[in-house]
């Protein structure tokens, strides 16, 4: 009923990975994690409520230029990334405050629906409710995905996030049609949807804090020399935890850093979901009413194929799978540059869903085995924050380009730099037999 695979379970939230799950074969996921995923499907029904026709509304509505609009989405995806080296110090701190500091940014997230309604259609009261809703999401990133690594063994990590990022995503999808509802309902009173979006974070969090155990997590631990599983690697004793290391420290470790430095790269060759949302606007003619159904097929993608992805990346190894799913990217680009029609159109949600469910959950299954237990969430903010800088300057250098150049010109650009960062990436991304 939630839009997930039914393979799930939602045992109690203390169940760790258990033996059914360390070959990455079982069909079970720990308990935390799909309390993690219930949380994040709950919260993203409040966010997206509210911000499904974003760019529409600043483009359309208020008159942004193109260059505006990448600089203000890339401001507060960046502020985003910066609070998440803060969340995750926060949460590896006094032997792990996961669940508190991700709590801390769920509520704070739920809070700014309340400034949404208190703003009264006041650009600066609006802009800093959006601002406090990313900043909710950028403190629980790291210590929510540093949870999910500690919970689930490392060879079905690609599962776990899949398992996660599906139900995050129903959420996603179910939002908008939840705003829409609530519009039709009260005919058009927008403080409904805000009241409606307040009280659904609010259920989030006490979902948080009723099934997501305290404390910190049992870790699942890995060889160091082994951040990957093997392809058809036999049960095994649970290997000795790694020996801990400063947290700001974990640049210094080679394979770390490769991963931060590809994933890094391939970000900033990225131009942002929006964009591609308005190139495909513009290019089919779409009525603004219709505007709103773009993102919800992309998601729609996404959600059907994050877990196929994940149980794919825990058998064949995590790095092809990251690669390709940037190509899927790139062959979206490539395809917007062709003339469009509602075929091709359907075809760009649909490769930009694959380039998510490909890429995103697998990256922090990639990384996260390297981590040590004590410093995981630092570590994944230090990632997650280089990849969203990055991204910060892919769409702000995407809305110069077109703002100069034109659409055409910026696309055909921003496709040759993705096709760079690609074989760059396929050189600096470690393998099994580099670590």
């Amino acid at each position: 009923s939630l839009g997930f695979p039914l393979f799930c379970y939602f045992p109690h939230p203390g169940a760790g990975a258990g033996a059914a799950g360390r070959r990455g074969g079982g069909r079970r996921v720990p308990g935390t994690v799909v309390a993690l995923g219930a949380v994040s499907l709950v919260t993203d029904v409040s966010s997206e409520m509210v911000t499904a026709v974003l760019p529409l509304y600043l483009v359309l509505g208020l008159g942004l230029s193109p260059l505006q609009f990448g600089f203000l989405d890339g401001l507060f995806n960046g502020a985003t990334a910066l609070v998440r080296l803060l969340g995750g110090r926060l949460a590896d701190r006094g032997g792990g405050r996961h669940r508190t500091v991700a709590g801390a940014g769920y509520l704070l997230s739920a809070l700014s629906r309340l400034g949404l309604l208190l703003a009264g259609g006041a650009a600066g009261g609006i802009a800093a409710a959006l601002a406090a809703d990313r900043l909710g999401k950028g403190v629980r990133t790291a210590p929510r995905d540093a949870m999910i690594t500690l919970s689930a063994p490392p060879e079905a990590l690609g599962r776990a996030f899949g398992v996660h990022r599906a139900m995050d995503t129903t959420g996603a999808l179910l939002g908008p049609l939840v705003a829409f509802a609530v519009l039709w309902a009260t005919a058009d009173a927008y403080d409904a949807v805000f009241v409606v979006s307040f009280a659904t974070g609010l259920l989030g969090v006490l979902v948080l804090v009723l099934f997501v155990p305290g404390g910190a997590v049992p870790a699942a631990t890995v060889p160091r020399s082994a951040p990957e599983p093997a392809r058809s690697a036999a049960p095994a004793a649970v290997a000795a935890p790694k020996p801990a290391r400063p947290r700001h420290r974990v640049l210094r470790d080679p394979v770390f850093r490769r991963v931060t430095a590809a994933a890094a790269l391939l970000g900033a060759a990225t131009i942002g979901d929006s964009f591609l949302y308005l190139l495909l606007q513009r290019g089919l003619d779409l009525s603004p009413a219709l505007f709103p159904l773009l993102p919800l097929g992309a998601a729609a993608c996404y959600l059907l194929l994050a877990v196929p992805a994940g149980r794919i990346a825990d058998r064949t190894g995590r790095r092809t799978p990251f690669l390709l799913g940037h190509g899927a990217l790139l062959a979206a680009y490539l395809t917007l540059l062709a003339p469009l029609g509602p075929l091709t159109a359907v075809l760009v949600l649909v490769l930009l869903g694959v380039f998510y469910a490909a890429t995103d959950g697998v990256l922090m299954a990639l990384a996260g085995p390297v981590l040590p237990a004590d410093g995981r969430a630092g570590g994944l903010a230090v990632l997650q924050t280089g990849q969203a800088l990055a991204r910060l300057v892919g769409a702000a250098g995407f809305g110069v380009a077109w703002t100069w150049w034109g659409p055409r010109p910026a696309l055909v650009a921003a496709a040759l730099a993705l096709a760079a960062a690609l074989a760059a990436a396929w050189k600096i991304l470690p393998g099994r037999n580099d670590t």
